[in-house]
């Protein structure tokens, strides 16, 4: 146990930290048994006869703050050039199951960063779409965290995966929603720009379409006609198509619980950065650019966003960083809150309301800061 109480069950594993240790905090007895999937760790205190001393009462309600019940557990979809065993996804996931006490799960497909460029997207979606399904851990509903492209796979998973479980929450970092109007791939130099213009040329083309996964949200305003015909995910993606729009999509995208749209301030990956909360140039023009509430996406409401807008689910948060670095500390402010168990965040709120239970929290936050970790420092650089 992470707070060196009580008795673990025989399958939990020894958690015991070498020193300058720093990424793992939670209790491991807050995790499901593997050997009993979906099985929970419950403790039941019995009220006492007699009124007990105060460190008993004390000790006893510090217990009960330890994440000893099982949140819904969390997917991560990488983003492009990127895999599942790659340090910087590893770590991301690990410490937001460990702040979490929800269990996470990197979703790979084929083998990562080489099929993450040449797959077409709706080949990855019915990869992860399978694989979600015959995850029995995930059978009662999950949460998905996707960086970048990862979340164009995440919600191809939400609007296209007949018989899924349910997905509860969407966190998005740097994700392409609206699409991107340039593919990065060398930067500005005039080779690069004679590149980027090959590509612009062919880009809706079966072969492109076909070979190179960001041909299927590249979307160029000054030529809508041969996006709307030629791009083959996001259109649908998005509900773009006027006679083919599906409103089964759009049901399942808008009956999220929360929408969390995560854009980094200094992203020079994504263009435009806006894109990541739905922003986009309107059709015709690169002059200028609307915010997602005066795009046509969202003022007919194609998939959902407006309605979960203004049910007070879509949470717009920008953060300091270029593409998907993102510090610990936003981690836990901007995510965390998304992943946790909703009946132990009640309880950690009754109990700090408590000005007898403070001790806890300073106890808590001590052995956090024995981790000896900067906040700030930025976790993910992750290609796109």
């Amino acid at each position: 146990m992470a707070v060196g109480m009580g008795r673990c069950p025989p399958d939990c594993p020894n958690q015991a930290q070498k020193p300058n240790t720093t990424f793992r905090f939670s209790s491991s007895c807050s995790r499901v048994s593997p050997k009993i999937p979906g099985a929970k760790l419950t403790i039941t205190i019995n009220e006492p006869t007699a009124m007990a001393p105060p460190l008993t009462l004390s000790i006893i309600f510090a217990f009960c703050l330890i994440p000893l019940s099982y949140s819904l557990p969390f997917i991560v979809l990488h983003g492009i050039s990127d895999k599942c065993t790659n340090r910087g996804v590893t770590q991301f996931t690990e410490l937001l199951s460990s702040w979490s006490g929800s269990q996470g799960y990197c979703i790979e497909i084929g083998d990562g960063a080489w099929d993450s460029w040449t797959m077409p997207l709706f080949q990855q979606t019915a990869i992860a779409c399978e694989k979600v399904k015959n995850m029995s851990q995930l059978s009662d509903g999950y949460n998905i965290v996707g960086l970048s492209q990862g979340n164009m796979i995440g919600r191809g998973i939400i609007e296209f995966c007949e018989g899924g479980p349910p997905v509860k929450n969407l966190i998005s970092l740097a994700g392409p929603h609206a699409g991107i109007a340039a593919i990065p791939l060398c930067g500005f130099l005039p080779i690069c720009i004679l590149l980027d213009a090959l590509v612009k040329l062919e880009i809706y083309s079966d072969f492109l379409q076909d070979h190179l996964a960001p041909s299927g949200y590249y979307k160029i305003p000054t030529d809508i006609p041969d996006y709307l015909k030629g791009c083959k995910f996001l259109p649908k993606l998005n509900n773009e198509i006027v006679n083919e729009r599906n409103s089964t999509y759009k049901e399942r995208f808008a009956s999220l619980e929360n929408l969390v749209l995560i854009m980094f301030e200094q992203d020079s990956v994504l263009v435009p950065k806006e894109t990541s909360w739905f922003g986009y140039y309107p059709d015709g023009s690169f002059d200028t650019l609307l915010p997602a509430q005066q795009t046509q996406l969202y003022t007919e409401d194609w998939i959902g966003l407006k309605t979960l807008d203004e049910a007070g689910k879509v949470k717009f948060i920008n953060v300091t960083g270029s593409h998907l670095e993102i510090s610990r500390s936003d981690m836990k402010k901007y995510i965390v809150p998304y992943l946790k168990d909703q009946s132990l965040m009640a309880m950690q709120l009754m109990t700090t309301k408590s000005s007898s239970h403070k001790w806890v929290s300073s106890m808590w936050n001590f052995l956090m800061n024995m981790g000896r970790f900067s906040e700030d420092q930025p976790l993910l650089s992750v290609v796109y």
